[in-house]
């Protein structure tokens, strides 16, 4: 399968989680970049300018996912930002309005998120 243009930078403290994360996007052909948290994640950003989308999630020390698409959006990055969680999405949902997309990990993650990117980057 060939590599779609552009690079998701995928941001989890849980190097696990990021890397099967990462696997479900590269499994439909997109390239991913792995960072291990919100600080890893700003620094990846402002080295790599090929990143189209960044895919978080939302409980992480130091740095929670809102807080990173927050430092993001201040920072001047406006690239679609999704956010996951284990919790339920729809009080996150309402809570963050300008977030780009909240999906909750769970069985249809593995459907939902390739979708949603490809939405995203206008490949749907």
């Amino acid at each position: 399968m060939s590599k779609i243009p552009g690079r998701i930078l995928v941001v989890d403290d849980d190097l696990f989680t990021a890397e099967l994360t990462g696997l479900i996007l590269e499994t439909v052909g997109y390239e991913t970049v792995i960072a291990e948290g919100g600080i890893d994640a700003l620094e990846k950003i402002a080295a790599d300018p090929w990143i189209s989308i960044i895919v978080s999630d939302m409980n992480m020390p130091f740095m929670n996912g809102i807080q990173l698409f927050e430092e993001v959006r201040q920072q001047g990055y406006s690239q679609p930002f999704v956010l996951l969680t284990g919790e339920e999405a729809a009080p996150l949902r309402e809570a963050n309005p300008e977030m780009d997309g909240i999906l909750t990990k769970d069985e249809h993650l593995q459907e939902l998120l390739p979708d949603m990117v490809a939405l995203f980057l206008g490949r749907a």
